[in-house]
């Protein structure tokens, strides 16, 4: 069957274009990469090349130079010695209907050719014959020219790079690297970190672990109890859970704070609501209940909704400090460090105490740093005066 030769798109907003004429003559025999015609479109003129080879048939009604030619509109065709091809315009001597079964043909040579022949306009034919000698598979490389057309120096670029395999991009893991990039670009972030003294932090979790009744009843971990804390300065200082409008600032009465959760399908961020009105325990039995969702994916859209805080605890991976970004709308995250067993100075003394830093990033749109510091202060005492 002959092969349709079409319309390529020359941009992602082309729908049409001046069809600027032939390069090669009814008859000819086309290889592939032969260039064909030359197409103009708004911004530029190119000289389309053939995907596959034949011999070209260029029907009589077909468009003559300077004519507008639509995206897909077939142009000439490429086939086999002695092969018959259907016209582009229904003769005078043709019935209504056989006109109508010619059509249905032609849309149906056209489908089967339309996506090879745009493909042949993705790439130059300098660098399918370069990528075909230096065995690259252009089909996944994105161009660097003009709308995405694969140049000499992208397969040139592929052909030189390191071994490895491509990851296919997951409507999550976008979801998840749009809002990092809005919590940097849309905000205004200012981190400030802060080392304190954990000992006391690390005896109330080894006196709950030593006091656990049942194994049912899930021991908090530091990131629950960091969590009761942080609920409890956010009472304290409002500003902290305050969230920005061009408007006004809006500051939410409820303090639900979200959780950072890494799981095989990207980090989640579940909610503990009513954090400074519940107990270490119930905090426990909470984010473990939400864990075991994320982590199965189960975890529900309204599950992660409407936190005004968030933590994010990478202290287990031996992380000492880190930038947390924000999870906009919130207008502050906090990061947790490792805690570490260090020699520090106690009243004059130098005794072993157990160290950690806490990082705060806030926008500073919502609150200046002032403000920020006394949080992650009154943070600082709750964690070093606990008993």
């Amino acid at each position: 069957m002959a092969i349709a030769i079409t319309v390529p798109r020359l941009g992602w907003s082309m729908e049409e274009g001046i069809f600027v004429g032939w390069l090669k003559k009814d008859g000819d025999r086309i290889k592939p990469d032969d260039t064909l015609f030359a197409l103009e479109s708004e911004k530029s003129t190119e000289e389309i090349a053939a995907f596959d080879a034949g011999i070209l048939r260029i029907p009589s009604d077909g468009p003559k130079s300077g004519d507008t030619v639509k995206v897909g509109d077939v142009l000439g065709f490429l086939a086999e010695e002695g092969e018959s091809v259907p016209s582009l315009a229904p003769r005078s001597s043709q019935s209504s209907e056989s006109w109508e079964d010619k059509k249905a043909d032609l849309q149906s040579t056209k489908s089967q050719a339309d996506k090879a022949v745009q493909r042949s306009g993705a790439i130059s034919p300098r660098a399918r014959r370069l990528a075909t000698a230096l065995k690259v598979d252009w089909s996944v490389i994105s161009g660097s020219g003009r709308t995405g057309r694969i140049r000499e120096r992208d397969i040139r670029a592929a052909a030189t790079a390191k071994p490895g395999r491509w990851i296919t991009h997951t409507t999550l893991r976008k979801t998840i690297a749009a809002r990092m990039v809005a919590g940097v670009a849309q905000a205004a972030p200012v981190t400030l970190f802060s080392k304190i003294d954990a000992t006391e932090l690390v005896s109330l979790r080894r006196h709950l672990k030593e006091s656990q009744t049942s194994p049912d009843h899930p021991v908090p971990s530091f990131t629950d109890i960091l969590l009761k804390l942080t609920a409890k300065a956010l009472v304290e200082h409002p500003q902290l859970r305050a969230q920005w409008s061009d408007q006004a600032l809006f500051v939410p009465d409820q303090i639900d704070i979200a959780f950072a959760v890494d799981t095989d399908a990207g980090l989640l961020a579940p909610v503990v609501r009513n954090a400074d009105k519940i107990t270490f325990s119930e905090i426990a039995a909470r984010t473990r209940e939400l864990i075991v969702l994320a982590r199965e994916g189960r975890l529900g859209a309204a599950d992660m909704r409407d936190a005004v805080f968030t933590i994010s605890n990478l202290g287990g991976l031996g992380i000492d400090a880190f930038t947390p970004i924000i999870h906009l709308p919130q207008c502050a995250v906090l990061g947790i460090g490792r805690i570490a067993h260090e020699a520090a100075i106690v009243e004059d003394r130098i005794v072993p105490r157990d160290m950690m830093t806490l990082s705060l990033t806030f926008d500073h749109r919502v609150v200046d740093g002032v403000p920020a510091a006394r949080f992650l202060a009154s943070l600082r005492d709750a964690i070093e005066g606990i008993a």
